[in-house]
């Protein structure tokens, strides 16, 4: 018998989206499928969001849940929403996007597809977005419908671009983020371990609206910013993934090079590099991408980049 309250949580982060967060309102105000609960983690805003969610609250015929943190990034509100989730599932919603209005139906319909005594081997279910216009972003899966892994549908069926989908809440459990005291950790250090553990059924239903042009809070920043959270994510790939380095050999190659980029802003030695690297094809990598590594380093000081994270002792 299930111990969860909800068969979703629908999951939004937010920071100082009180001008957008009322798309993913709107969109789940409209859902066709009405058992979830919207589960809100605010990292540190300080332009009114608090005041927006209450007066939801009051109106909503469904359950909105506010948490908020003090600014410490999005993969520790994530965290934060796994550990208070009261669904089965687990869907993210970023504050500035929205879904169609049977997107929960049709996640639901997908999940319920796999039978029942398979469920235990998967992790969740993923879609295709749209953007703001209509146009399909990215590529589709390259079946209706597939099951498979998040790594294998990207090195080696090279499907690009945001996609959408949800995860068991107990499987994030037990992948949480690492803190490392940096506010940026990319979602795909978590999503490859995932992998490695679970399937994922791959839907091309289109059910999230992502709207392009949005600043975002993590991206165009200066490299070295996020720097932390950006040589984990190359450190992943060169530790974890590299049984994948025959059909992507230049997307591994960029990673050794980012990883040593990202690894120079933070100071860390070239002995700690090479340490830190556990697999023989990723420390040969990394002694071929490091020189460019390096001058990408070199160039982002050029150009004024500023320094976060904690640099190796």
């Amino acid at each position: 018998m299930s111990t969860h309250q909800y068969p979703f949580t629908v999951f939004t982060p937010t920071h100082n989206r009180a001008h957008t967060l009322d798309r993913v309102y709107s969109s789940l105000d409209a859902q066709t499928f009405r058992d979830f609960e919207w589960l809100i983690v605010d990292d540190g805003s300080t332009d009114g969001t608090p005041e927006l969610v209450s007066q939801w609250q009051q109106q909503a015929d469904f359950p909105i849940r506010y948490f908020w943190q003090e600014k410490r990034g999005k993969h520790v509100a994530f965290n934060a929403g796994a550990r208070e989730a009261k669904g089965e599932l687990f869907l993210p919603l970023d504050s500035d996007d929205a879904c169609v209005p049977d997107a929960l139906e049709r996640f639901r319909y997908h999940w319920e597809s796999i039978p029942a005594e398979q469920r235990h081997r998967f992790s969740g279910v993923t879609a295709l977005c749209k953007d703001q216009h209509g146009t399909l972003v990215g590529s589709p899966f390259p079946s209706a419908v597939i099951d498979s892994n998040s790594l294998e549908i990207h090195y080696r069926f090279h499907v690009s671009g945001e996609k959408w989908g949800f995860q068991r809440t107990e499987v994030l459990r037990e992948f949480p983020f690492p803190d490392i005291g940096a506010t940026y950790v990319p979602e795909s250090i978590v999503w490859g371990k995932i992998a490695r553990r679970y399937a994922t059924r791959f839907v091309n239903d289109i059910l999230r609206i992502y709207y392009m042009g949005e600043p975002s809070l993590m991206f165009g920043q200066p490299a070295g910013r996020n720097a932390a959270g950006g040589r984990l994510q190359h450190l992943s790939v060169l530790n974890e993934q590299l049984d994948y380095l025959g059909a992507a050999p230049i997307q591994f190659f960029a990673s050794a090079t980012h990883y040593a980029r990202f690894s120079f802003h933070l100071g860390a030695p070239i002995t700690h590099q090479f340490a830190d690297i556990e697999t023989a094809g990723g420390r040969l990598l990394w002694s071929l991408a490091a020189p460019t590594g390096w001058l990408l380093y070199r160039r982002d000081v050029h150009r004024g980049t500023r320094l976060t994270g904690t640099p190796r002792a």
